[in-house]
């Protein structure tokens, strides 16, 4: 893990693009801060997984600027400030975070905090304050050097996309289909949760398969007493170290 943390160092901020595979499977999600085990568990099962980096950013509280860790008191919010203020309806990959606030330092103060005895502090922290210390204006950016963090330690072989790079553009279950399309992808994978939300005879129409996935989350030593479930994937980390891809692979 100590290559990691000088790799991520030097280009934290860089969204390497791998190479597109063909994929048979691929996956969607939008690029959440510091993701719930369950975005992973996702993308341990697909070839791809596409983050709708140009869909509409909520207007109201989204998991794609704050997630839990947990502490000494139960949960503890860490949140990206971001501007809204007279922007309107605004892309993810449009929003600004807004710098002026010692966001990052309460961050790192707070993780420092919690996870004072947590088994992989040191290697993951490192990685984690390698990323805060780089200047990042759009929060996509920084959802997504956090995502490599992830990928890079626990060695997911998804490929990882932005629906930018494919210029594949639209809404509901008609962006997710010309996505599919557009990989050649025959399998959609999706939570059983997601169904009533999209059309799915609209998938089989064009030959691709939706594919559901059942997640249950895992359960995993914690630090602070009785077991939370659902927390920010950072927590496992902190936790479980690179073991924790068996709990999610």
């Amino acid at each position: 893990m100590r290559s990691l943390v000088r790799a991520v160092g030097q280009e934290a901020l860089s969204f390497r693009k791998e190479p597109i595979r063909t994929p048979m499977t691929i996956a969607t999600h939008p690029p959440l801060f510091l993701p719930w085990p369950g975005f992973f568990a996702k993308a341990f099962r697909a070839d791809a997984l596409v983050v709708l980096d140009e869909v509409q950013f909520p207007l109201g509280r989204s998991w794609i600027s704050r997630n839990r860790i947990k502490n000494e008191r139960g949960e503890l919010w860490l949140t990206v400030p971001v501007r809204k203020s007279g922007r309107g309806k605004q892309r993810i990959c449009e929003v600004e975070i807004c710098e002026g606030l010692p966001w990052r330092k309460k961050h790192l103060s707070s993780l420092r905090q919690a996870y004072a005895h947590a088994p992989y502090r040191k290697e993951v922290l490192l990685l984690v304050e390698a990323i805060y210390g780089q200047t990042t204006a759009r929060l996509v950016d920084l959802n997504l050097a956090l995502l490599r963090l992830f990928w890079e330690v626990w060695k997911i072989p998804a490929t990882l996309l932005r629906q930018s790079e494919l210029a594949v553009e639209g809404k509901g279950t008609e962006l997710l289909v010309d996505l599919c399309e557009k990989l050649h992808a025959t399998r959609y994978l999706l939570f059983p949760f997601a169904a009533k939300f999209l059309d799915l005879a609209q998938f089989r129409s064009g030959g691709i398969e939706p594919v559901f996935l059942p997640f249950r989350p895992p359960v995993y030593p914690q630090l602070w007493g009785e077991f939370r479930y659902n927390l920010s994937a950072l927590d496992l980390l902190l936790n479980c170290g690179a073991k924790g891809r068996e709990l999610l692979a």
